[in-house]
């Protein structure tokens, strides 16, 4: 495990490797599990305002069913995640023309209507965070459906954690993630 300011972090951060390949997987991500994708709680403030800008972009059914029960509920976990359709979709998912999962909250943001990219736990991904009394793990999660990210991400020679640099800088900062650059530099020279 590694230490950096008040996260803890997995070694598979650096040791795996990973690069999503929608061709391969469609999204899955957007539509298996159990739950729908984590939220922080200042980002149901943030959804909440910013919602009917949404809206227009998800699948119409998809919008009913968040204007009856919402876009969120807390899990059997205790955790805030966003609402699913019976078949496990997430609300927010919009299919393509190659039946390819898009958000319709990061489609919202690309057309300019919203600042807002999507949630923190959807832009992380494979990257889970878990927030402890004191500190934050920082975990890689793997899943049989993310098969052709990592094979991908081996053919690429992309460290987990490079390949989520946007969204961890986002999480965490800028310094954050420069030390967690020095720490892989530092890794990769002992080993």
């Amino acid at each position: 495990m590694i230490v950096i300011e008040n996260t803890i972090l997995s070694e598979d951060l650096f040791e795996k490797k990973f690069t999503c390949h929608l061709e391969k997987c469609k999204g899955a991500c957007c539509i298996k599990g159990d739950r729908g994708a984590p939220l922080d709680e200042d980002e149901i403030d943030i959804i909440a305002e910013i919602l009917p800008k949404i809206i227009p972009f998800m699948e119409p059914s998809f919008a009913e069913d968040v204007k009856k029960r919402g876009f969120y509920e807390v899990d059997t976990d205790k955790e805030l995640v966003t609402t699913c359709q019976p078949t496990g979709e997430c609300n927010f998912v919009v299919y393509d023309e190659t039946g390819t999962t898009q958000c319709a909250i990061e489609l919202a943001h690309k057309a300019g209507e919203i600042d807002y990219k999507k949630p923190v736990s959807c832009h992380l991904y494979p990257i889970r965070t878990k927030k402890y009394k004191h500190y934050t793990g920082v975990n890689y999660d793997t899943w049989d459906i993310c098969k052709p990210a990592c094979n991908l991400g081996l053919q690429l020679n992309m460290p987990v954690y490079s390949f989520v640099k946007d969204a961890l800088i986002r999480k965490f900062g800028q310094e954050w993630y420069e030390a967690v650059e020095a720490y892989a530099a530092e890794h990769k020279k002992n080993r």
